[in-house]
């Protein structure tokens, strides 16, 4: 593993552990020259996926990607960076196991806009606003009145 300091590529792991939802392996390592200590987290990969973009476009799945996007709509919010984590994981194991080799981004949107619901309004909205692009004010506040109303029938 190259260290992210000094870029020499051999260090030396100190500790291994699997993290609280069992689905990667977090790992302490220290460069053999510099000395300095990092972390490095090891996940199952159960297949390559490629995700179809609007206009055909393709590309990799990217577990990194997902964790940004989602992160971003949780910003400011009480979320904690654990279940942000699980709800990655859900997906990133949902896309892996569907047996696809290929998934549309639409799909992979509606996963995180079915878990974010669960998770957080405030996110859910700020999320759906990006995906759906939403282009004027209006479109923000005909989506929050359907949120506000499912979480009354809810209650």
């Amino acid at each position: 593993m190259r260290c992210p300091f000094c870029a020499h590529d051999d260090s030396q792991v100190k500790d291994s552990r699997p993290t609280e939802d069992s689905t990667s392996i977090r790992r302490r390592r220290q460069c053999s020259s510099c000395g300095a200590r990092f972390t490095t987290f090891e996940r199952v990969q159960l297949r390559e996926v490629t995700v179809i973009k609007s206009g055909d476009r393709r590309q990799p799945f990217d577990r990194g990607k997902l964790e940004q996007s989602i992160s971003l709509a949780c910003r400011k919010r009480d979320v904690a960076h654990e279940r942000i984590d699980q709800l990655v994981s859900g997906i990133q194991r949902q896309v892996e196991t569907a047996g696809e080799a290929e998934i549309a981004s639409q799909r992979i949107g509606e996963m995180v806009m079915d878990g974010l619901r669960q998770i957080d309004s405030v996110a859910y909205i700020r999320f759906a606003s990006v995906y759906r692009d939403f282009s004027e004010a209006r479109d923000f506040e005909e989506f929050a009145s359907t949120v506000q109303e499912a979480a009354n029938e809810r209650a």
